[in-house]
């Protein structure tokens, strides 16, 4: 991770370790910031605004200290100066403190490293993705999302970690949720967290006058 990472605060996008993430650059400061990652080494940290955050959105709003890391992995410079990228995720990390002599945020960021799985850990772990699969089924029906070969199945050889930070960051959950999802210490705390959270979206929607925010 850079010296000096710079820093992209959105209110409603948390990025994920090993996920993809498309972005549309149009502010001058992060063109900017753009310019300057893809002159270097093409790294930039997503962070999450703190509530409240519009009251200065063109200053430098509170920002939750845990984002993720990505590096850019594709850029399309646009003849009005705007880009168009897509980052992936690399490691998640944690703002010490930041740097504001340019138009853009930067930090000075230590890495927030996954605590490490027991055996235990990997077979409770597997019990959360068939878990997932059986709440994520209804969906599965309606949109043909995670069909593979006619069955209502995840991509099986999908990594656990991939598919859970995938879920994590695609689903349809409020921007704290996720929040909340990659400051988890680990794997298998953020895999039984998404599926309490899709159980309760679930037993909501169930309710009459409560809709369904997971799908």
């Amino acid at each position: 991770m850079s010296d000096l990472l710079p820093i992209f605060p959105l209110p409603n996008v948390v990025l994920f370790p090993n996920v993809f993430l498309p972005l549309h650059i149009f502010e001058p400061r992060y063109r900017e910031m753009v310019a300057d990652a893809v002159a270097s080494d093409r790294m930039i940290g997503m962070v999450l605004l703190r509530p409240g955050w519009d009251r200065d959105y063109e200053g430098t709003p509170p920002v939750y200290p845990v984002g993720c890391s990505g590096v850019i992995t594709h850029v399309e410079a646009l003849a009005d100066g705007r880009f168009n990228i897509v980052l992936r995720g690399l490691e998640r990390f944690r703002i010490v403190d930041e740097d504001r002599t340019r138009s853009y945020r930067r930090a000075h960021a230590e890495p927030v490293f996954e605590m490490p799985l027991r055996n235990d850990d990997r077979a409770a772990i597997r019990t959360q993705r068939s878990k997932l699969e059986a709440l994520l089924a209804p969906s599965v029906e309606r949109t043909g999302t995670f069909r593979s070969g006619g069955d209502l199945k995840m991509p099986a050889a999908m990594p656990d970690e991939d598919l859970v930070n995938a879920l994590a960051q695609y689903l349809d959950l409020e921007p704290l949720e996720k929040q909340a999802l990659l400051e988890k210490p680990c794997l298998r705390s953020r895999a039984e967290s998404l599926v309490e959270l899709l159980e309760m979206k679930v037993m909501m929607a169930r309710t009459p006058g409560v809709s369904n925010v997971a799908h």
